[in-house]
C-alpha cells in the first residue's frame, strides 16, 4: 500500500490529523490496533478546551459536540468545607470548558472520515518502522495474521506512550524528562445524575477528590489512592464513603449510584524531545504524559495534530519545509506550559506520603491564595480553558 501520510494510532491525535490533512486534499491511512467498537467506547478524559472546541467547530465535526456537550464557564476548589468558585469566562475574556467524552470526540472523528471516503484499518497494529531517514519510510503491521506494508512520504505516530514509532528513533537521538508521583486516581463512572453543574476538585487530609461529569446521567469521580492499590481494595461502598468525606460541605450532598466502570491510574509527567526524527512525527501522548489534574491529555495532542498539519500542508503545497523544521520546538513550548500547570495542579491538591502539619498548611495556604487573589485565579483560569498562544 502506498500513501502521503502513515498515521499510526486512531486516537484523538491521529483522527485530528487525518481530517485535518484530508480537508487539505492531503491523503492518509490510519492504523488502529484496536476493533472500532473497542476505540469507540474507550473512556478516557472529557474536557474540552475552548481551541479543540473552535477547531472541531472550524471543521465540520462540531454538530453533535454542540447538541450535547456541557459548556462550563468555571470550576470549583473545595477545601475545608468550604467551596470557591473560578470564574473562567469571566477572567479569560468569555473563554470555557465544554464536557464532552474522548470517545465521543472519537466517534464524531471516525465518522467524518469514513464518510469522506478516509481509509481507518481497524485491528491493523503496527509492528514497526524502517527507513525513516529516507523519504520513503515504511510500517509494518499485523492484520488477519499477515504482516504488510505501508509506504509513505512521512510517519504520524500516534500510537502512545507504549507504542512502536518512539521506539523507531535510534538510540540516544530523544532526551526523556519524566516524573513518577507517588500517588494514583482511582477513576469510577456512575450511572447517577451528578451532584454538581460544574467540575469539583476537592483537597482533603485525607487526599484528592473530582467531581466529574459526562452527561445530564453519567457522574465521572476520582479519589487519590496509591499506586499499588488493587480494584479488589475499593470496594464500591468504600469509594462512596471516600467520597463523601473529601467533598463534605454543608447544606450539600453527594448522589450515589451503581458503578459501571472503575480503573486505577498512576500519575506521571514526561516528555521526550525533539519530537521529529527524520521523517517520524511523534505526535499526543507518544511524545509526552501529563497527570490528569488540569484536563490537558486530549487536548495537548490535538494542538500538536493541528502544528502538524500545518506543516504538512505547507511542505505539499510549497516544498517548503519552514514549519515542519520548527514542528518539534512549537509543540515543545506549549507542551512545557501544559506540563507545568498540571504539575502544580497536582502538587496543590494531592496529599503526599512524607506531607505532615507543615505541609498541609502549605497547601491551604496555596489554595487560599488561588481564590482571593484575581491575579493568580486569572492564571489558573486562562491555562485551564487554553492558552491561545504560548
Amino acid at each position: 500500500m502506498r500513501t502521503q501520510v502513515a498515521i499510526v494510532g486512531a486516537g484523538p491525535a491521529g483522527l485530528v490529523l487525518s481530517h485535518l490533512l484530508a480537508l487539505q486534499g492531503i491523503e492518509s491511512v490510519v492504523l488502529e490496533v484496536r476493533d472500532r467498537e473497542y476505540v469507540e467506547r474507550r473512556v478516557r478524559a472529557g474536557v474540552l478546551e475552548q481551541g479543540t472546541v473552535d477547531l472541531l467547530r472550524a471543521t465540520g465535526v462540531g454538530e453533535r459536540l454542540d447538541r450535547e456537550g456541557l459548556v462550563h464557564h468555571g470550576i470549583e476548589l473545595r477545601f475545608e468545607g468550604e467551596r470557591h468558585r473560578i470564574p473562567l469566562s469571566d477572567l479569560t475574556g468569555g473563554r470555557a470548558i465544554t464536557v464532552y467524552g474522548q470517545q465521543e470526540v472519537v466517534k464524531d472523528l471516525i465518522r467524518a472520515r469514513l464518510e469522506a471516503g478516509g481509509q481507518i484499518l481497524f485491528e491493523a497494529g503496527a509492528v514497526g518502522v524502517d527507513d525513516i531517514e529516507s523519504s520513503r519510510p515504511i510500517v509494518r503491521y499485523r492484520q488477519g495474521g499477515e504482516i504488510r506494508e505501508i509506504e509513505c512520504d512521512v510517519v504520524a505516530g500516534c500510537d502512545g506512550s507504549h507504542g512502536v514509532c518512539r521506539e523507531a528513533i535510534p538510540a540516544g537521538a530523544l532526551g526523556v524528562f519524566q516524573k513518577e508521583y507517588p500517588f494514583a486516581w482511582l477513576g469510577i463512572l456512575a450511572t447517577v445524575a451528578p451532584s454538581t453543574e460544574e467540575l469539583i476538585y476537592a483537597y482533603h487530609e485525607r487526599g484528592f477528590a473530582l467531581h466529574s461529569l459526562r452527561s445530564p446521567k453519567l457522574s465521572r469521580l476520582y479519589v487519590q489512592c496509591r499506586p499499588g492499590d488493587a480494584l479488589e481494595s475499593w470496594p464500591d461502598a468504600r469509594i462512596w464513603d471516600e467520597l463523601h468525606r473529601r467533598f463534605a460541605l454543608d447544606g450539600w450532598s453527594l448522589a450515589e449510584g451503581p458503578i459501571v466502570d472503575k480503573s486505577i491510574t498512576p500519575m506521571r509527567s514526561l516528555i521526550v524531545e525533539p519530537m521529529r526524527h527524520g521523517r517520524l512525527f511523534l505526535v499526543g501522548d507518544a511524545a509526552h504524559i501529563v497527570p490528569p489534574t488540569g484536563a490537558k491529555g486530549l487536548n495537548l495532542a490535538v494542538a500538536d495534530a493541528r502544528v502538524l498539519a500545518e506543516g504538512l500542508v505547507e511542505w505539499y503545497r510549497t516544498g517548503r519545509e519552514n514549519l515542519l523544521d520548527r514542528y518539534s520546538d512549537t509543540c515543545l513550548r506549549r507542551v512545557w506550559r501544559v506540563e507545568h500547570f498540571s504539575w502544580w495542579m497536582t502538587s496543590m491538591l494531592h496529599r503526599f506520603d512524607d506531607d505532615g502539619p507543615f505541609e498541609h498548611r502549605l497547601h491551604l495556604s496555596q489554595l487560599r491564595y488561588v481564590c482571593r487573589s484575581t491575579a493568580a485565579a486569572t492564571s489558573l483560569a486562562e491555562n485551564y480553558v487554553g492558552l491561545e498562544t504560548v
